[in-house]
């Protein structure tokens, strides 16, 4: 099949393929058919640069300059793109500026810093403070302290190794004895466990095997997006995927600078924003990579007084268990705590040095004779109280750093003449005493290590702690009240259609915890607590082998949400959901006995006997499953943006959290019958449908609310596309079914004739009943026919 090749400057749909050693571009060239034939006009590829050999993710870049040999190189990326445009693809990449992995041995310009020091030409790539480690950078790599292992290192010719680690030895100190030689160098091997309070170069979040990257550095800037600059010129690539911006030092000034250097392409970040958060809106970007639209999809087909009620029913079940009785606010308060004391303190201590200096220097008297103990706790306070990731220099940071937020901080200190530390803190964050170089340094550090409390806090921790619903602990949601009202949607994607027209959409992604089919399963629970409930109760009446009630309740949910499934596959999710959580064990201090009680219940209980009394539950409900999964479906295709699918999602697609999302898929049309074939139909005719009639979904298309009128209105959520394409969906299908369905409910269409795109031969006009209209199928798809 060949084709036309697309405009490239805005995609209609893009499909995201991970690759990996066991899928390179080769295997991606092979797909490229099928993909085509889907209605998608771009690929969208996982990092492609070189990174850590083996890697099954490639965010952990080594060198910016190369494509990554694994995949096949240069040429095998140059190959792919010839065979994508034969089939009227574009491709799409996803980079990742913030940071490179720790690995000096793969890590060319990280190796020529460890031998040179300072005064390598490549000391200003990396987020290093020389001064906090007598001048050495801490490496965490020792298993155990330096006198236990010192036995294990050893040199060879001009390098220093450690098992598999190799570092380089400082010019002229191989013959030294150990200890001198250790002295000698511009980095010092520590135990691993010193980087929680140690650690001196800035890191990805709490991963310490993940260096920052200084890409503020016009210089650094050029040295690491070379390559994909020239990729972009020679029509390699037509679109970026940015990673992580919340990381860097300045992202409205990176993202000014990458949209000159690209010429304008398209370009979405990583960007999450928190409940009711706007993009900042001087970004020179198409917009986010689409979180925020999946909060709002997932919260039409959750119900809200269900919720109300499965809420409660969590508590009695868990309690006294919950954190704080399952209040959400609380749980994320007290996971931000605890991650600012443990996985964060080397990010605080080198913040409150930071601020220590300009309160021990600055000229204003109001700075002076400020405890160091003070600043730091003045600092925790306010940070813990952020709803946002982080301030920019483009948003007014009084709006992130309240007086509300200082004022609750005030009451924390235990001296009340010390509090006068929390204003201080605030000033110099809200800018109120110059932009001087440290100065400007403070509000930077503060942004970053906000940016990694939050993700930290909320997503590595809360979600994992407050369980009521796993279908809303997901990556931007909102935990608390997961529910969106039609209304509430209507009005997001008229904003969304109105301010950035061409950002991304998703509703699953290789960060998901949850696929987007599986969390439209768990979604049916808030339409039937009480019989939830009821089955809770009889698989779990013995309470034996049940490690505690949070996790019995999460993972009796993982497996009504997944259906049948592999052993190992839920005890994988289950014990990565018990170490995020670090009530009983973590990834740093994992408690054996417990893990092992965690496998055992699995195997005895949801994997085991009790499963299927669940697993009969879920069956029960597969028609309330099939609405939610082909309304998401059908929903994210038609609302506003570029929607993004994820691979292997044009099927029905239970996954759980990665390693587990990142399975190989199958690259072929699903021949049988059943709820999978049936998505995969409505996900074609939707992609088709946009390819063809871009100016219906594209920038200058409009986005309006349809209402329906009668009895059962509530359930039918519907809208039109510029005129000319209609959606409806059902939502709630199970309370509708309880209410006695459709009755005379109608949906009022615009004028003209409508033509069923997913059953052809049907035609609509006027007053359309619903149950005509959504009765075979819960979702409907209809383009206005010429007059």
């Amino acid at each position: 099949m060949t084709s036309e090749r697309p405009d490239p400057a805005v995609p209609t749909a893009t499909y995201r393929l991970q690759l990996q050693p066991g899928f390179p571009f080769g295997a991606a060239a092979d797909a490229v058919p099928y993909v085509a034939s889907l209605g998608v006009s771009h690929l969208h590829l996982s990092p492609v640069l070189e990174a850590v050999p083996g890697s099954l993710h490639g965010y952990d870049v080594v060198d910016h300059t190369r494509v990554r040999e694994e995949l096949g190189g240069e040429e095998g990326l140059r190959e792919l793109a010839r065979t994508a445009r034969e089939h009227g693809l574009g491709l799409v990449l996803d980079i990742v500026p913030n940071h490179m992995a720790m690995s000096p041995r793969h890590n060319r310009a990280l190796w020529e810093v460890l031998r040179e020091g300072p005064a390598s030409p490549y000391a200003r790539w990396f987020d290093i403070d020389w001064e906090a480690q007598g001048g050495q950078v801490l490496l965490p790599v020792l298993g155990g302290p330096l006198g236990q292992e010192a036995g294990h290192l050893k040199t060879d010719g001009d390098v220093l190794r450690y098992h598999d680690h190799a570092f380089p030895l400082r010019e002229g100190t191989a013959g030294l004895p150990l200890p001198r030689l250790l002295d000698a160098q511009w980095y010092r091997p520590v135990w691993w466990r010193l980087a929680r309070t140690e650690l001196n170069y800035r890191r990805f979040f709490s991963i310490s095997e993940l260096i920052g990257v200084r890409v503020e550095d016009p210089e650094v800037f050029e040295a690491t997006h070379a390559k994909i600059l020239q990729l972009l010129r020679e029509g390699v690539v037509d679109g970026l995927r940015v990673d992580h911006p919340d990381g860097l030092a300045d992202p409205d000034g990176y993202l000014r600078r990458l949209h000159e250097a690209t010429g304008g392409r398209w370009t979405v970040v990583e960007k999450i924003l928190s409940d009711g958060e706007p993009l900042p809106a001087s970004w020179p970007v198409a917009g986010t990579t689409g979180y925020d639209a999946l909060r709002h999809v997932d919260g039409l087909f959750t119900d809200p007084a269900g919720f109300g009620e499965l809420l409660g029913r969590y508590r009695r079940f868990a309690a006294p268990q919950t954190d704080r009785g399952g209040d959400w606010d609380a749980t994320v308060r007290r996971a931000a705590y605890k991650v600012l004391t443990h996985e964060l303190a080397t990010e605080v201590d080198r913040l409150t040095r930071v601020a220590g200096r300009l309160c021990a220097t600055a000229p204003e008297t109001g700075l002076r004779d400020r405890a160091p103990w003070a600043l730091r706790t003045a600092l925790q306070e306010l940070l813990v109280r952020l709803e946002v990731y982080r301030p920019y220099a483009s948003v007014d940071a009084s709006a992130v750093v309240t007086e509300e937020a200082a004022a609750e901080a005030r009451l924390a200190f235990a001296v009340p003449e010390e509090a006068g530390a929390v204003d201080v803190v605030r000033d110099l964050v809200l800018g109120r005493y110059g932009d001087g170089a440290e100065y400007v340094e403070f509000r930077t550090r503060f942004a970053q290590t906000a940016s990694a409390l939050r993700a930290k806090s909320v997503e590595d921790t809360a979600f994992y702690r407050y369980v009521p619903l796993l279908s809303a602990t997901e990556v931007g949601g909102n935990p608390g009240a997961p529910a969106v009202s039609p209304e509430r949607f209507h009005a997001y994607c008229a904003r969304v259609q109105r301010d950035w027209p061409s950002t991304g959409t998703v509703v699953s992604t290789h960060d998901t915890k949850r696929s987007a089919d599986v969390r439209a399963a768990l979604q049916v629970l808030t339409e039937c607590p009480e019989r939830w409930a009821d089955v809770l109760a009889e698989v779990t009446r013995a309470g034996e082998g049940v490690p505690d009630a949070q996790l019995a309740w999460a993972a009796w949910q993982t497996v009504f949400g997944l259906g049948p499934a592999e052993e190992e596959r839920v005890r994988g999710a289950l014990l990565k959901h018990v170490r995020e959580a670090g009530l009983y064990t973590s990834w740093t201090e994992q408690e054996p006995p417990y893990e092992e009680a965690v496998a055992r219940f699995v195997a005895a209980g949801p994997c085991g006997v009790p499963g299927e009394r669940v697993a009969a539950l879920r069956a029960s409900l597969e028609a309330h499953v099939r609405a939610n999964v082909l309304g998401t479906a059908l929903v994210h295709l038609t609302m506003p943006g570029v929607p993004d699918l994820y691979q292997g999602t044009e099927h029905e697609y239970r996954a759980l959290v990665d390693p587990d999302n990142r399975r190989t898929v199958r690259f072929t049309s699903d021949g049988g019958d059943g709820s999978s074939k049936e998505k995969e139909a409505v996900t074609r005719a939707a992609l088709r449908l946009r390819a063809r009639r871009p100016d219906v979904f594209g920038d200058t298309a409009s986005y309006e609310p349809l209402s329906a009128e009668g009895p059962a209105a509530a359930h039918c959520l519907a809208f039109v596309r510029s005129g000319e394409v209609l959606t409806a969906v059902t939502r709630l299908s199970l309370r509708l079914a309880e209410a006695g369905g459709w009755r005379d409910t109608r949906l009022p269409l615009p004028p003209g004739r409508w033509a069923d795109v997913l059953e052809k031969g049907r035609e609509f006009s006027g007053h359309a009943r619903v149950e005509e209209l959504l009765g075979r199928s819960p979702v409907a798809l209809l383009e206005r026919l010429p007059d």
